[in-house]
């Protein structure tokens, strides 16, 4: 086992290298300015030389990749020249929201998406079976901000019953910083009633961006517990007189979980990229809405920082997904070892 996750880590340590070189040379082809947009439009020359050498852009590409990357070796992803903070700063705000909304959001694509897969495939061909195939496509078919927005027209502008953005409404205080993330740390403080104000926030953009992951998942766990249903393993359970409930829950699901589960890790890191969209339709102040802010003013270091970000919390996550493949299904273990 230790060599799988060596092998596996390896792979994840060149697929870094890799995003590092393409984030930075797709920043540094961009033709705004960033130090002429940071200077304003009555800037003068002098001024907007001076916010270019203090920031590094008037140095030659390799040397500002080295620099670059020797800053990353240090934990540092460069200086907003918008906000003038350090990106990692800025990032350790931002980031606590994301990772709420794409683990609420994965929360409901495994927790209903996984029981509507399974009973679809013991009711083929039925009408729950047609409805979940119906879902499964419309569900990654359409656009998630146009969802987005139907729900806020429907929830938030005819009915009411939701608010219309944010994390919080402004009367509400947030809870005192534990984890950052607003829900769990309003649970941790005990502080209930704020705790139901941030989730009547958090409903419509975790529903949104769940929706493609639930599809997926549906759609696989369909497929591939009607496979495993068909097995002859299956059908001499049967004629032992095993429960039907069993056979389905624990002797079919182990073996049509693991595409799954390879499905739930490459959904994690979709969420994550298209927090980008859901944020900003919702207002979510995520690093979704961070980067789309900072790429309008061409302030790329933050753009950079959230891309590299995303990217290791995709790979980590398919290492963990990797792991426990691995761990599930013994024959994946020994290939890669």
């Amino acid at each position: 086992m230790l060599g799988f996750v060596a092998r596996r880590l390896g792979l994840m340590v060149l697929t870094l290298a890799g995003l590092v070189v393409i984030t930075f040379l797709v920043s540094n082809v961009a033709p705004a300015d960033p130090a002429m947009l940071a200077a304003g439009p009555d800037a003068t020359p002098d001024m907007v030389a001076t916010i270019r050498h203090e920031y590094g852009l008037d140095r030659p590409l390799p040397v500002q990749f080295l620099r670059y990357v020797a800053g990353l070796a240090q934990g540092r992803l460069g200086r907003s020249v918008v906000t003038g903070h350090a990106v990692t700063e800025d990032l350790a705000i931002f980031l606590p929201a994301t990772l709420e909304l794409v683990l609420l959001g994965m929360a409901l694509a495994v927790g209903f998406g996984m029981p509507l897969g399974m009973w679809a495939a013991v009711r083929r061909d039925r009408a729950v079976d047609h409805l979940a195939r119906v879902f499964a496509v419309s569900g990654m078919a359409l656009p998630e901000f146009w969802i987005g927005l139907l729900l806020l027209l429907v929830f938030s502008g005819w009915l009411g019953w939701l608010p219309i953005g944010g994390q919080l409404s402004v009367a509400d205080a947030p809870p005192a910083p534990i984890t950052g993330m607003v829900l769990v740390d309003a649970l941790l403080r005990g502080q209930f009633v704020l705790f139901g104000a941030a989730l009547r926030h958090a409903i419509l953009p975790a529903v949104v961006i769940s929706l493609p992951a639930l599809a997926s998942v549906v759609r696989i766990n369909r497929a591939e517990m009607i496979e495993v249903l068909q097995s002859d393993y299956i059908t001499a359970a049967r004629a032992h007189g095993v429960a039907p409930a069993r056979i389905v829950s624990v002797l079919a699901l182990k073996n049509a979980m693991l595409p799954t589960l390879a499905m739930i890790g490459l959904r994690f890191g979709w969420m994550l990229g298209s927090s980008v969209l859901v944020e900003t339709v919702f207002d979510w102040p995520g690093i979704g809405l961070y980067a789309v802010n900072s790429a309008a003013s061409a302030d790329f270091k933050p753009v950079m920082g959230t891309t590299l970000v995303i990217g290791v919390l995709f790979m980590l996550a398919n290492l963990l997904v990797d792991i426990a493949y691995g761990w599930l299904d013994p024959r994946v273990r020994e290939a890669g070892e």
